[in-house]
């Protein structure tokens, strides 16, 4: 073999010998996207990029009374406020309920307060509204306010990809039509009505049923997709209402 073949086929092993390490180097890629489980009233779970979001975990009392308590392992907790039936401390990980700019597990979270009824707070004190990104999607959880969105509240929440928001009606959370107006000053991609109830109420809960709301948004697709929906990591440009069971 020559000097030139020889350097050549240096060349060629050094070559391949790079492309294998670059290739034994790269990091995994997560697939975009989430999986959402509900467990009723308002808490879900939120799977996706390598984390875990719940969302209002509660105890079986008030409204709640009957369901089966979500005492999971996420990597944070988002409650609206510390209400039992919306921000029971029964799961594992970093629990938040407090507004706020927060970063847990690779997450960036921002809280804002809002008040929890409408007449601002004096009845039922302040909530927190959830704002955060999560595996390619934009998150805004609205599950524990009956108020008005400010001006300031529209910019600080933008147009989310998935709007979790409360429509029961009752004294803490949206009733059908403000729901429904809220949905369309934020016009969110995707909607998941949380807090109401099915069926008959427990006693002394003062929610009503989700129908109202649907109907108030009339027009609108409704997909009714039982206790399980996977989102992917990007969404049409139109807004879709999830109704889980």
């Amino acid at each position: 073999m020559s000097v030139h073949e020889r350097v050549q086929s240096l060349f060629s092993i050094v070559v391949r010998g790079s492309a294998l390490l670059a290739i034994g180097t790269i990091a995994p890629v997560r697939a975009a996207g989430v999986s959402v489980t509900n467990y009723g009233h308002s808490a879900l779970l939120i799977r996706g990029g390598g984390q875990s979001v719940m969302v209002n975990p509660f105890r079986a009392v008030g409204c709640a009374k009957g369901l089966a308590e979500p005492r999971v392992n996420a990597t944070v907790t988002l409650a609206s406020s510390e209400l039992p039936d919306e921000g029971a401390r029964i799961g594992g990980g970093t629990y938040l309920v407090k507004p706020g700019s927060y970063r847990v597990g690779g997450l960036k979270i921002e809280g804002f307060a809002a008040p929890h009824d409408r007449v601002g707070g004096r009845r039922f004190g302040q909530a927190t509204v959830w704002r955060w990104q999560q595996a390619g999607l934009s998150f805004a959880h609205l599950g524990g306010t009956a108020a008005t969105l400010s001006g300031e509240d529209k910019v600080l929440l933008g147009r989310p990809d998935v709007l979790i928001i409360g429509v029961g009606g009752g004294g803490k959370v949206y009733n059908a039509e403000e729901a429904a107006k809220v949905v369309r000053e934020l016009n969110p991609r995707r909607v998941i009505p949380v807090q109401y109830v099915n069926g008959e109420a427990p006693s002394g809960c003062d929610l009503g049923g989700v129908q109202p709301f649907l109907d108030a948004m009339s027009g609108t697709k409704v997909r009714k997709v039982g206790p399980n929906l996977n989102l992917p990591g990007t969404l049409g440009d139109t807004t879709v209402i999830d109704v889980m069971r």
